[in-house]
């Protein structure tokens, strides 16, 4: 089968993307199972080098995806052409590094929904830089989910062997208990399970957890798993998906690390967030600095394949050469997996 053609966006030049797309695609891991170019300025990618310590890569600079030369050793490079004569600094919130970062994503997309790329990865963009900028995003999902005209886009992480989806993000945890409602449940299940499918998953399990504490100990702690989302679980089963739960929260990601269900669905950012993170970044005390910051930040529902990496731009390390490119690898490894599976389940 010929390799997937993958796209690496730079993401926010003033972080550490430039730095772990450099190590990335040094990796043998990538280069055995896709073809990758990176979608960015030739700048960045020779400071990261600076910063690193380490000379400039070979850049072929490429305008299609069909100049590139897929050679260990190289990086193939498409620009923008967007805020060319910018001077980006490490470390600091920068307009000019946000246009740049948002035009790669604009490419990206461009080039996935016309059928020219099989999958993208991203790195890290800075949401306070994309305000200043102008644009009308707050991040990955919302500019993927608007810009290719999608009617969803769900955010799933994946560590190792678990897979989590949140009923809600980026709110107030008081807006979070709002929203872990019968309607939007039921809405989030069956939207996973149709993604789950088209990835070629046979009858996909999702588990979902409970919002208080004890699964609500019968209406003691918290009525929601009585009103919302056993109500909403019922409804799935119903139509024929494999939702399974409530199940209790401080034990269902647990359980769920050798794969005892497909994916989970939990209730809000922190809950499926923490044991994520608790799994995936490791700390080694002795040299006091990050030993692993594995994890993949996928989005489903849209027309091409995008998986991404599970940290931020991490200003305070930019610039000093001490970037982590597993989660990047991952991230691309993922999403190869993922237009692969796509593919098969099409010709099912």
């Amino acid at each position: 089968m010929k390799k997937p053609i993958l796209g690496i966006t730079m993401g926010d030049a003033a972080g550490i993307g430039p730095e772990t797309v450099i190590q990335a695609m040094a990796s043998p891991l990538i280069h055995d199972v896709c073809d990758p170019f990176v979608i960015g300025h030739p700048d960045s990618l020779e400071a990261a080098a600076r910063a690193m310590g380490v000379p400039a890569p070979e850049v072929n600079i490429i305008t299609e995806p069909e100049q590139a030369l897929h050679r260990p050793g190289t990086i193939d490079l498409m620009t923008t052409g967007v805020a060319d004569d910018a001077v980006i600094e490490y470390g600091r919130i920068q307009k000019d590094a946000a246009l740049r970062a948002y035009s790669y994503l604009e490419r990206s997309i461009e080039l996935g929904v016309a059928g020219r790329i099989d999958a993208v990865s991203t790195t890290p963009i800075n949401k306070a830089a994309l305000a200043e900028a102008g644009v009308p995003y707050v991040g990955h999902t919302e500019i993927y989910q608007a810009l290719t005209g999608s009617p969803y886009a769900l955010t799933m992480f994946n560590v190792h062997r678990l897979r989590v989806f949140f009923v809600s993000r980026h709110v107030s945890l008081r807006r979070a208990c709002d929203l872990a409602n019968r309607e939007r449940i039921l809405d989030y299940l069956r939207n996973i399970h149709t993604e789950f499918t088209r990835l070629g998953f046979d009858h996909p399990s999702i588990g979902v957890a409970a919002l208080n504490p004890h699964v609500g100990e019968g209406g003691m702690f918290g009525t929601e798993e009585i009103e919302h989302i056993r109500p909403a679980v019922e409804d799935a089963r119903a139509l024929g998906i494999n939702a399974i739960g409530p199940e209790s929260a401080d034990a269902i990601f647990a359980f769920n690390l050798d794969g005892h269900h497909d994916c989970i669905l939990s209730m809000y950012h922190d809950q499926g967030h923490i044991p994520l993170k608790t799994v995936g970044f490791v700390y080694d005390r002795e040299k006091k600095d990050w030993k692993a910051v594995e994890g993949v930040n996928v989005t489903l529902g849209l027309p091409i394949v995008r998986a991404s990496v599970d940290h931020g731009t991490d200003f305070y390390h930019a610039g000093k050469g001490n970037g982590n490119e597993k989660s990047l690898i991952n991230a691309m490894r993922y999403a190869t997996r993922m237009a692969i599976g796509r593919k098969k389940a099409l010709v099912r």
